[in-house]
């Protein structure tokens, strides 16, 4: 089964912590912040993912109790830059707003994305050979 068929079936069965904690990530409920659910990232399949934050989130079950794949899964993830969060069902379930507050927490302290030059401006230090600021320049 190809992935994307297989994370489709996944938002089709979601458990009930999950459809619980998708019900305050969609529609970009958390403060206007935009979160896709049953993601595919490189060969894995997240829960949810903030791509601008770099945050995924993840339900788990007591099946991912000492879950060396896991630890696999998160390093991988990891190394492509991301931040792995991860909340038992019953946290999820039971102390909801706890939860959403960590995650908000982990928004607030993503580093901001660069903010693109100005138009006409990308490159212009290359173009007239002026790489470096203005005191780079006049030492010497």
């Amino acid at each position: 089964m190809k992935q994307h068929e297989f994370a489709r079936q996944l938002r089709r069965r979601m458990t009930d912590s999950e459809t619980l904690l998708w019900y305050f990530l969609r529609d970009h409920r958390m403060n206007g912040q935009k979160f896709r659910r049953q993601q595919p990232i490189g060969e894995y399949i997240v829960d949810f993912v903030h791509f601008g934050a770099r945050l995924i989130v993840e339900a788990d079950g007591s099946q991912h109790l000492r879950s060396e794949s896991d630890q696999q899964r998160d390093a991988w993830l990891k190394a492509q830059g991301f931040r792995v969060l991860r909340f038992w069902n019953d946290d999820i379930l039971l102390r909801t707003q706890a939860v959403r507050e960590a995650i908000w927490v982990a928004i607030c302290a993503a580093p901001s994305p660069p903010t693109p030059l100005p138009q006409g401006e990308r490159g212009a230090g290359v173009q007239t050979g002026m790489i470096g600021n203005k005191s780079d320049r006049e030492d010497g």
